[in-house]
């Protein structure tokens, strides 16, 4: 999978409840609604200015606090085709491979600018920073893995392929 979109920069223990702020818990069933709040609380005017594709950079940690899943999801709903991270806490990790929004962990996070232009290929697991003619390398997603993205989530790779997979 290819994936190509413009960098905005979040740094350090960034948590579901930045991405999808408590305030908003009434909307958690309409999620287009709460998508247009997401990550409001780390950068207020984020959802109106993000376009689809955009990716997000993040620091260490990203994603801490609760278990729920709509704080990827709404990440996914407003259009970020990937986050990427110096860490993850697992559960946002496990949760975003569930929904199909790709996370890719990279120490090398603090060389990316803002507004840079970012193309990545999950399968080879490479990173081109096209704005500065660099080339990063990540552990590439497992086959599986990139599967479940692909398709859009753990929902409809077992509706295509059963409990077993491929």
């Amino acid at each position: 999978m290819i994936l190509k979109g413009r960098v905005w920069r979040f740094g350090d223990n960034i948590s579901t409840d930045h991405i999808a702020p408590g305030r908003y818990f009434h909307l958690r069933s309409n999620l287009k609604e709460l998508a247009k709040h997401v990550l409001e609380d780390a950068r207020e005017d984020f959802a109106q200015k993000i376009e689809k594709g955009d990716i997000i950079v993040g620091g260490q940690n990203f994603g801490l606090g609760s278990s729920r899943e709509h704080a990827p999801r709404i990440i996914k709903v407003a259009g970020i085709s990937c986050v990427i991270a110096k860490s993850f806490a697992r559960i946002f990790y496990r949760n975003s491979i569930n929904i199909g929004l790709p996370v890719i962990e990279l120490k090398e996070i603090d060389e990316i600018n803002e507004g840079d232009i970012l193309e990545i290929d999950t399968e080879k697991g490479i990173i081109k920073n096209i704005t500065q003619e660099k080339i990063y390398t990540f552990i590439p997603f497992p086959k599986f893995i990139n599967s479940i993205l692909e398709i859009g989530g753990i929902d409809e790779y077992i509706k295509k392929y059963g409990n077993y997979g491929v």
